[in-house]
């Protein structure tokens, strides 16, 4: 029998062999069942749950932080006169996630993937108490970043872990569980944040992440996870870091991002986008990430990203499908969030009761799609359908003014929430089911790294749209509003009404919800990404690809019993 390929491991087909699967015609199945995964090896009844349910809860937190502050963010504003940083609240967490983010499949892979998680929620812990407790626009924005950088292995250790104490067959079901109680995070996210901002204080959005995540951290520490591959001595690991987890690497991208975001963040906003700073800071990027390419080319296998798993295309089909989907999820959200409470003059809570058409819509249909890939084998139809139903779902929202009828934008809201849930999983799916275990802690990396720097990315472009936008159409009334439209930017989304009244107070929330429409803009071109490249994810049928890691398996076991066996001598029928 000829050898694997080398990195695939035991019961998982190289990338072309799916492929060929795909492309080749009918044959007979005729092997051991569930060979592909010897389930005595994996944790059950209580020991799985007290794995999993932390695990899942800690997703949620991550995602519920990423969103509680978008109810929260014009009393925010309000606190510190900060409408100018609107786009660094949900980006700067996005930011620190993305800096740390390729750091962390090297991490999975090369340390115990328990105690690797407890650390990072450690992190995401640390931030969280940050912004509870800032004092400055400036130190929230710090506390995000941290909070952010903690949440880059939440997300990464999370589908790593499911990936360690559940048989493949079962991973597609939970996936989709696990992503959609995340993706609760994002639909209770507004509801709570609007609770607390309006009976409590903001501060308590973040700070009740303290509580929670310290009884998480207690009921995973007492359980082990299993390890899917043999691992060195961590001080082993220690003596050879920069080679082991290519420092050098991180040390060049995460500048990178820095200095990118930070110029989306100053164009038009703090500084002209021919400005010096701006120029520079784009330039530097530039430069950074072309030594960064350089530099894991030289690395090869042993690069932060391989260049030989990038050149697949479930990867990077799946990292660029991700690097707009998040975009596309969080943009309207934020906005609709300030259109809510600065138009409409909703109060935090029922902004977030506003926003339930889309979160409703977003949490079952991330379950649904989960639930209905593994009974009916293909991902890629969810995404293509969600992305389309966005992009529809943001044309109908660019069109709400101050007159429309609720009716009108809840319909619109069920459309982009439903679209959204359908699309979100897919990439993850085929991570988990295409890439060899090894492999998946790296490859996850690389995707979640996409995901959280087009999280970062299109906020903060978003923000610089709504930001100029509103200082122009400002400009254009000015005669009627007589406020000059950069202390209107300057101060906080709900403080328009403690300025104007009559009918300057009308006019000014007209500039509002046009700014508000350029916004949406983005997000029809985000979602047409997020289509486009879903098409790269492959029309795969999951139970096919198991089955022929269950011949993989197989054959694999009668090598080691010293049979000359072949994979295509078996008989297989897809």
């Amino acid at each position: 029998m000829t050898d694997p390929q080398p990195g695939t491991g035991k019961g998982q087909v190289p990338f072309e062999d799916i492929t060929d699967l795909e492309k080749s015609g009918s044959t007979s199945l005729s092997s051991k069942p569930d060979a592909a995964d010897d389930e005595n090896k994996f944790p059950t009844g209580i020991a799985l749950w007290s794995i999993l349910g932390p695990v899942t809860i800690a997703y949620f937190l991550v995602f519920l932080d990423m969103c509680v502050v978008s109810t929260a963010t014009p009393s925010i504003t309000a606190r510190f006169d900060s409408l100018v940083d609107v786009g660094w609240y949900g980006g700067a967490y996005q930011l620190g996630s993305s800096a740390l983010q390729p750091l962390t499949g090297k991490i999975y892979s090369h340390f115990n993937i328990k105690w690797s998680f407890l650390v990072f929620f450690f992190i995401f812990e640390v931030g969280s108490a940050i912004c509870g407790a800032a004092t400055s626009s400036s130190m929230f924005i710090v506390g995000r970043a941290i909070a952010g950088a903690g949440s880059s292995g939440i997300g990464n250790g999370a589908l790593t872990i499911i990936s360690a104490v559940l048989p493949l067959q079962k991973q597609a079901g939970f996936l989709g569980i696990n992503l959609g109680i995340g993706q609760l995070g994002i639909a209770l996210g507004p509801i709570i944040g609007g609770a607390f901002t309006q009976r409590v204080s903001w501060r308590w959005c973040f700070c009740i992440n303290l509580p929670i995540g310290g009884a998480l951290a207690i009921l995973l520490f007492l359980f082990n996870i299993p390890e899917p591959t043999t691992k060195r001595p961590p001080r082993e690991v220690l003596g050879t870091a920069i080679k082991s987890l290519d420092l050098p690497g991180f040390m060049l991208i995460s500048p990178t991002a820095v200095m990118f975001l930070l110029a989306l963040q100053y164009g038009g906003t703090i500084h002209p986008w021919n400005s010096a700073t701006v120029i520079g800071l784009i330039v530097g990027a530039a430069a950074t990430f072309i030594l960064f390419l350089i530099w894991e080319y030289k690395q090869g296998g042993g690069a932060m990203v391989p260049f030989s798993m990038l050149r697949e295309r479930t990867v990077w089909a799946a990292g660029g499908n991700l690097f707009f989907l998040l975009g596309a999820i969080l943009v309207a959200e934020y906005y609709l969030a300030i259109f809510f409470q600065t138009v409409l003059d909703n109060t935090p809570i029922m902004s977030g009761v506003h926003l339930l058409p889309t979160t409703l819509g977003l949490v079952i249909f991330t379950m649904l799609a989960g639930m209905m890939t593994e009974i009916l084998g293909y991902y890629m139809p969810w995404n293509l359908g969600g992305s389309a139903l966005v992009a529809i779902g943001y044309g109908l929202m660019s069109m709400i003014k101050p007159t429309t009828s609720s009716s009108k934008w809840i319909g619109y809201q069920v459309l982009y929430g439903v679209g959204s849930g359908a699309m979100s999983s897919a990439p993850y799916i085929a991570i988990q089911n295409l890439v060899p275990p090894p492999q998946i802690p790296i490859a996850m990396a690389i995707i979640i790294l996409c995901q959280s720097m087009g999280g970062a990315v299109w906020l903060i472009a978003a923000n610089s749209i709504f930001t100029n936008g509103l200082k122009k159409e400002l400009a254009k009334h000015i005669d009627i509003i007589g406020i000059n439209p950069d202390i209107i930017a300057s101060t906080g989304a709900t403080t328009i009404r403690t300025l104007v009244s009559g009918e300057a107070l009308t006019v000014a929330l007209e500039c509002y919800t046009t700014a508000i429409s350029h916004v949406m803009y983005l997000g029809i071109s985000l979602a047409l990404a997020t289509f486009a490249f879903g098409w790269g994810l492959g029309w795969v049928d999951i139970r096919k690809v198991k089955k022929l890691q269950a011949i993989t398996a197989d054959c694999s076991e009668e090598t080691k019993d010293g049979k000359d066996f072949d994979v295509d001598e078996k008989v297989i029928t897809v």
